[in-house]
């Protein structure tokens, strides 16, 4: 049974409960109400950002003082606010204690057309102020729609440990360099190709400064991809077993890139999500013993996305080289003239060791480890196995897509000479929230799972080092 490639209709953003926006406010109005240190830390933000910042303040804290003191683009007025002083303003902040005055500010800004945040005040707001992680020119936001600040804040600090001060000088670089690379010469593929470079060099080499050499490099490495015939770009990426959570870095990145994303049924949702908003998502999905896309029609879409000068992701669950057909895509796409590049994932049989706390090897009892896929590309149990090999208590055996054939593999393995209390799971959605194991042995693994409904992707574990777990 064959289907056609499926491009994903219109990838709708879910519900926002506020639009994250990041205003630039250099030489431009801001307007401070009150005088507490709540304003005053309003006032420091608003100041960092270049804007000229008029405060209004009957009794300013010392420390508003000491900020209008430092910073010449800060002025205070020791008097309440007046609707006259919204007028020009691209935005007002205030800490307001008093409830009358808040609304009566709230009412002035609102006839002059100026947005309002008043601290701790969302009624009184046209928009929230999120906790910043500041590495500017990199700036992150984080908001939780004013339902808890605190909650904002340790996230802000998580992210603070992911992003270490290093990434300013990164971020810097980029800024200083976007408007030499426009009068570079180089068209648009190739420019973006150059921020491709740069991105994988800032997270290589994080903890050091961009240096002009670098630059140098990176338009040069441009410079050459954009003189090669091969303009398009594939990257095969493992998507992991299932849990967004196993997908590598670097996996990420390349979806964060891609314009295009062919990947199979077994990615979940959580994991597409990763791709940029506008990348195209097309399911190439090949199920065994249900309609899949031809791999020969995979291989030829590639092809034409890349000639196409596409930067295409394939991805593919768990490890694309492992029982995954990577071979006849990259084939054809070397034959085509294109490189392309393998980002590894987990594989199922290591999500399935965890899902069961078993070590797939032992030095006592299992030295070897054996992967084997229990029926062949048009659905049938293999006869070609090396049944010696399988047999042996010395191994660890993984079967991928072993649900339907588990009958036939346990009485051969039996009929080859495999101990009968051999121990054997089988595994179903293995790291996902919907993940069952079902323990036994193989003589009795097959009537443990004949009685249940299996609907996920499935990795049988056989081996003596999976014992007593």
């Amino acid at each position: 049974m064959t289907r056609k490639p499926d491009e994903v209709s219109a990838d709708l953003m879910q519900p926002l409960a506020t639009l994250p926006v990041f205003y630039a406010l250099a030489g431009r109005r801001v307007v401070v109400i009150g005088g507490s240190e709540a304003a005053a830390w309003k006032v420091d933000l608003a100041a960092a950002t270049g804007a000229q910042v008029d405060v209004f303040a009957p009794a300013p804290c010392d420390k508003l003082r000491e900020i209008a003191r430092a910073r010449d683009n800060v002025a205070i007025h020791t008097r309440a606010v007046e609707r006259a002083d919204f007028a020009g303003a691209a935005m007002a902040l205030g800490a307001i204690e008093d409830d009358a005055l808040a609304r009566q500010a709230h009412e002035q800004a609102r006839v002059a057309g100026v947005p309002l945040n008043l601290a701790d005040r969302p009624a009184l707001s046209d928009f929230t102020m999120g906790a910043i992680v500041n590495r500017s020119p990199l700036v992150i936001g984080v908001s939780t729609g004013g339902a808890s600040p605190v909650f904002a804040q340790a996230v802000r600090g998580r992210i603070e440990t992911l992003v270490p001060a290093t990434f300013q000088a990164w971020a810097r670089a980029a800024h200083a360099w976007r408007p030499l690379l426009r009068a570079s010469g180089l068209d648009f593929l190739a420019r973006r190709d150059f921020w491709r470079r740069f991105t994988r060099l800032a997270f290589r080499e994080i903890e050091r400064t961009p240096q002009d050499e670098d630059r140098a490099a990176l338009l040069e490495e441009a410079r050459a991809g954009a003189e090669a015939t091969a303009r398009g770009r594939v990257t095969l990426v493992g998507a992991g077993p299932g849990d967004p959570e196993l997908l590598t870095l670097k996996g990420m990145r390349a979806l964060a890139g891609a314009d295009v994303v062919l990947f199979d049924d077994l990615v979940p949702a959580s994991i597409l999500d990763l791709a940029r908003r506008e990348a195209t998502r097309i399911n190439v999905g090949k199920r065994g013993y249900a309609p899949s896309v031809r791999q020969e029609e995979i291989s030829a879409l590639l092809v034409e996305l890349a000639r196409e000068g596409k930067n295409v992701v394939r991805l593919k669950g768990g490890d694309p080289l492992i029982f995954g057909r990577a071979n006849e895509e990259i084939a054809a796409l070397r034959e085509a003239g294109f490189s392309i590049e393998i980002v590894p994932g987990v594989t199922a049989a290591c999500a399935g060791a965890a899902a069961i706390g078993a070590s797939l090897t032992s030095r006592e009892m299992a030295r070897r480890l054996q992967f084997i896929t229990a029926h062949t590309k048009d659905g049938e149990f293999p006869e070609d196995f090396d049944w010696g090999a399988l047999a042996d208590e010395r191994a660890t055996t993984a079967v991928y897509m072993g649900n339907r054939t588990l009958p036939e593999l346990s009485r051969r393995l039996l009929q080859e000479g495999m101990s009968h209390d051999t121990p054997a799971f089988l595994i179903e959605r293995a790291s996902t929230p919907h993940e069952r194991v079902v323990k036994g042995t193989i003589a009795d693994l097959p009537s443990r799972v004949a009685g249940q409904t299996i609907v996920g992707p499935v990795m049988v574990l056989i081996g003596w080092a999976l014992a007593e777990k």
